[in-house]
């Protein structure tokens, strides 16, 4: 096989940078728009769909303590390094507080609730994560495939539902995109990678060690891939010289850890009482227990036992269509490029072409992102560590699984584009069409959009009784309004507000309902009675049904009337 073929064997994406596809993205006769500004365009759609959607998304279980332990770390800092309740506030202590620390301050000052503004600020943290898609994406496969991966994120439910009230998931989801769109371009920039690239890698590190002490993971990404690099190095050059471009990598990459760190212990303070704290953390995440369990393809699961098909499992189901069928045509041309690789010489690596080293080096920064892909399920598998619900622990790993899909379905667009531009046309309509049904099926759910599963197991009707849906309660906002609806500002006779039993977080109701209303935790004295579905709470407590939150066929919280059982003589309202 000739040297040319060789290298297009073992290259079957674009490098880092350079752009292959079509100079303009959309065209209308004489009007046309090029990928990147399909691409502004979009985010700035979606930083427009969160101002106007924000105050739709319901107070989930760990809202209030994450507030609670943000305006906690401020007060640390407000009374002088006095005030050191954050450091034993129940565990969160062994969490970074980028996020929560941020939402206190603006708290300080915005107009919005409380919860009004950490959601807004959950969603504009969302389009951060887009934009980093993008620019990804821009940078692994060009304009196209930048565009494809905002797009497809932004088509992602898991993502986007849980930006608006996942105080800790998908801001450490995001600071782990930016850490890795700077680490692709440190690893393009070697061996001597400038200095503005170190110190932005090191800044955005700190803040995604900040949030979860997980982000150590991005270094052990970069430490794997630059020892590959490092072989490579040595291939061409020596030992000698290999080992001398290693004290240099290192000596450069030192400006970045030492700001990683001092971003970390600004926002995490308690990291800063004791050097091993940071260990500490880490320990007692990787041993961390919960006896809760979860259900999963109709059976109910210990999550201190999950089997190890459990997080694939939930991927495959939950991301869309759209995802799987880009991620199965990147997979086929890894696995395209490794069989060339082997028929070009790999058994006999001396009869490698001389510049086949270069060629690997550029595969780098793609091996960089398939890692921050795939280790974290890898290491599931083997290790099976305790999680909750869901793929929600690893929300990481969805970004740079959907810029990976965009590369394929964009290597995909062009190779079909090779049989005329007809050809290319209609795969440009299969894929828009495919982004806009799941764009269509996320809507259906809002604001519930976390729930989603794909066609793999029926869609949201399919998982009802076999999958975890509404496990934070989330719907609750929509019961206490539709309760709030029913009621009004009426009293009861003797004056006093009405008596609400929350199955679910309370707060998750309480913060929407009107002065005319309490929460209760006694069902002897209970008017109403507000419950979320998951484990078939809403059948604990008798009741006449006035209202259902659903989608679809499928029913996410049920409100019931109790007044009749407490005093027989009230007329019962309609059911509704």
């Amino acid at each position: 096989m000739a040297d040319d073929q060789v290298n297009a064997a073992v290259m079957p994406t674009p490098t880092a940078g350079v752009r292959t596809a079509p100079v303009w993205g959309l065209r209308l006769g004489n009007w046309a728009m090029g990928w990147d500004d399909v691409a502004r365009a979009g985010l700035v759609s979606a930083a427009l769909l969160v101002i106007l959607t924000f105050r739709s998304y319901g107070l989930i279980w760990d809202e209030e303590w994450q507030a609670i332990y943000g305006h906690k770390i401020l007060a640390w800092y407000t009374s002088f390094f006095t005030d050191d309740s954050a450091f034993t506030y129940l565990n969160l202590h062994f969490y970074g507080g980028a996020f929560d620390l941020v939402a206190a301050l603006l708290n300080k000052v915005s107009p919005l609730g409380e919860y009004e503004t950490r959601h807004l600020m959950g969603g504009l943290v969302g389009v951060l994560g887009l934009a980093g898609a993008w620019r990804l994406g821009q940078r692994m496969g060009g304009p196209r495939a930048g565009a494809l991966a905002a797009g497809l994120l932004l088509l992602i439910p898991g993502f986007w539902g849980h930006a608006f009230f996942n105080p800790k998931d998908v801001p450490f989801a995001v600071a782990m995109l930016w850490t890795l769109v700077w680490a692709v371009r440190l690893v393009d920039q070697l061996p001597r990678p400038r200095l503005a690239t170190v110190l932005a890698f090191g800044a955005v590190l700190g803040l995604a060690l900040g949030t979860r002490i997980g982000g150590v993971l991005m270094l052990v990404y970069l430490g794997l891939v630059l020892g590959a690099y490092l072989v490579l190095y040595m291939w061409q050059r020596g030992l000698l010289r290999a080992a001398r471009a290693a004290g240099s990598v290192a000596l450069a990459l030192l400006p970045a850890l030492v700001l990683a760190y001092a971003v970390m212990v600004v926002v995490w303070p308690w990291a800063l009482q004791a050097p091993l704290n940071p260990w500490r953390a880490f320990t007692t995440f990787a041993h961390f227990t919960w006896p809760g369990q979860v259900l999963a393809f109709g059976q109910h699961l210990s999550s201190q036992h999950l089997p190890w098909w459990y997080l694939p499992g939930q991927l495959l189901v939950q991301l869309p269509e759209v995802v799987l069928a880009g991620l199965a045509l990147a997979g086929c041309m890894a696995l395209a490029g490794l069989a060339a690789f082997w028929r070009a010489g790999l058994p006999r690596v001396a009869n490698l072409p001389a510049t086949m080293p270069d060629r690997l080096r550029s595969l780098l920064p793609l091996a960089l992102v398939t890692l921050a892909a795939l280790f974290p399920i890898a290491y599931f598998i083997a290790f099976k560590p305790a999680i909750y619900h869901g793929y929600r622990h690893f929300i990481f790993v969805v970004p740079p699984l959907a810029v990976l899909a965009a590369l394929g379905l964009d290597h995909g667009l062009g190779l079909v584009a090779r049989y005329g531009r007809r050809a290319g046309t209609m795969a440009g309509v299969v894929v828009l069409s495919a982004m806009g049904w799941q764009a269509f099926q996320a809507a259906r759910l809002f604001p519930n959009e976390y729930i989603y599963y794909n066609s793999l197991v029926g869609g949201v009707q399919g998982a009802e009784g076999r999958f975890n849906l509404d496990y934070w309660g989330n719907a609750l906002h929509e019961g206490a309004d539709l309760l709030d609806d029913r009621i009004g500002a009426r009293r009861k006779p003797d004056g006093k507000p009405w008596r609400v039993l929350v199955c679910g977080y309370p707060l998750s109701a309480a913060y929407y309902l009107g002065p005319n209303f309490t929460t209760s935790n006694d069902s002897a004295d209970a008017d109403f009675y507000l419950a979320f579905t998951e484990g078939r709470c809403d059948r604990a407590i008798p009741g006449t049904v006035i209202g259902r939150v659903r989608r679809g066929d499928v029913t996410l919280a049920v409100l019931k009337d109790r007044r009749n059982l407490l005093q027989p003589e009230l007329p019962r309202l309609a059911a509704r």
